[in-house]
C-alpha cells in the first residue's frame, strides 16, 4: 500500500519558520516528480511547489516565491518544503503529491499524503 505522510505543521508566529515534511512508503518515487499544496476552507486546493526527477528543477507559485523552499531526499523517499517569512495567509492544511511528470494542477498528481495543518498567527 503506498503511503505519503506529512509533518512538520503546527503553529508559527507571523515572520516564524516551518519545515515541512513527506515521507512515502509502499513504491520508490525517485523518477517521480513531487510536489505541495494548499488548502483553506471553502477554497480549491492550490499549488505551492513543485520538484522535478532528481531535483534538476523546482518551481513555485507566485505567492511562495522567495519565503519557500522545496527539496528531495530520494535515498530516504521524503521531500521537504522549508516555509520562511511566514504570514497569516499561508495558514492553510499542506499537502505532498507525486506525479509521474512536472506538473502543477492538481489533476496530475496521483498519489496525496492526509495533510498537515499549518497555522500562522499575526
Amino acid at each position: 500500500q503506498v503511503q505519503l505522510v506529512e509533518s512538520g505543521g503546527g503553529l508559527v508566529q507571523a515572520g516564524g519558520s516551518l519545515r515541512l515534511s513527506c515521507a512515502a512508503s509502499g513504491r520508490t518515487f525517485s523518477n517521480y516528480a513531487r510536489g505541495w499544496f494548499r488548502q483553506t476552507p471553502g477554497k480549491e486546493r492550490e499549488f505551492v511547489a513543485g520538484i522535478s526527477w532528481k531535483g534538476v528543477s523546482t518551481y513555485y507559485a507566485d505567492s511562495v516565491k522567495g519565503r519557500f523552499t522545496i527539496s528531495r531526499d530520494d535515498a530516504k523517499n521524503t521531500v521537504y518544503l522549508q516555509m520562511n517569512s511566514l504570514n497569516p495567509e499561508d495558514t492553510a492544511v499542506y499537502y505532498c503529491a507525486s506525479s509521474p511528470k512536472v506538473a502543477t494542477m492538481e489533476r496530475d498528481y496521483d498519489y496525496w499524503g492526509q495533510g498537515t495543518q499549518v497555522t500562522v498567527s499575526s
